[in-house]
């Protein structure tokens, strides 16, 4: 009986070495020798693929970073493209070691995740291609499109009250709508809408940001990765202190 009991002791004891239950903290990190970022692949300029399929974007740039700033080498890094349902899951889950792809730090998420500074910040913007569309007030009594149950829509509705929003279920739903005439704009996230502007090239952003919200590095809670996370606050923090956020943001198209 205690051979049995203590031999199902040594198998749960394998199990929990070979399956960990925690996200990976610094140190082990370090060990392993790669850091495992949670990454877009389809969101122009973020995270997406090049003709050849390579990974870029600024979201990219910051992995990199980090990577080098971690383990001493960028290529120190594997990239692992994530649906935004799996943002947040993925690093409480330990699938990776963080995420870096487009999102917002809010206090919902806060309660599940930790976050590091911004790193960049977003708004509401708007494209057409209408000309004289130039400033906010022109889209007054507009027809708008704006994505289905988006967070941007009291924003909209509060700057622009006689404006008539249209609710689209994608962003293709509203290029269609715009290239029908059937809408003279697009709200959106404004990180979002530069890559349609740079996909679609006819198309411009007003020079219009309504409200703003932080995008933030997700990292796993707890008294365990307080290491790691003082690492990449640190490092955000100094890169914003030396421009350099700043600058590879605008090297990408970001307002």
């Amino acid at each position: 009986m205690w051979k049995t009991y203590l031999g199902s002791l040594l198998t749960l004891a394998l199990v929990i070495i070979a399956f960990p239950l925690n996200a990976a903290d610094l140190a082990t990190i370090q060990q392993r020798g790669e850091l495992i970022v949670g990454v877009k692949d389809n969101l122009r300029p973020l995270g997406f693929r090049d003709g050849e399929g390579n990974l870029q974007g600024f979201e990219i740039e910051i992995a990199r970073r980090l990577a080098q700033e971690i383990l001493g080498d960028e290529g120190a890094l594997l990239l692992q493209p994530v649906t935004n349902a799996e943002r947040l899951s993925v690093v409480y889950s330990d699938k990776v070691d963080l995420t870096i792809a487009r999102v917002s730090v809010t206090k919902a998420r806060s309660r599940l995740v930790d976050f590091s500074p911004y790193y960049y910040l977003d708004g509401t913007g708007f494209v057409t291609k209408d000309p004289s569309l130039q400033q906010l007030a022109d889209l007054s009594n507009r027809k708008i499109a704006v994505l289905f149950g988006s967070s941007t829509i009291p924003l909209i509705k509060y700057q622009l009250p006689n404006a008539e929003l249209v609710g689209v279920e994608s962003y293709q739903e509203a290029l269609a709508l715009l290239e029908a005439g059937e809408v003279t704009a697009f709200a959106g996230d404004t990180s979002v809408l530069t890559g349609w502007v740079q996909e679609y090239p006819q198309y411009r952003q007003l020079d219009v940001i309504l409200g703003g919200e932080g995008l933030g590095v997700v990292l796993p809670r707890g008294l365990q990765y307080i290491s790691l996370r003082q690492k990449v606050n640190s490092a955000i923090a100094l890169w914003r202190q030396s421009g350099w956020l700043e600058e590879r943001a605008r090297y990408w198209g970001l307002k």
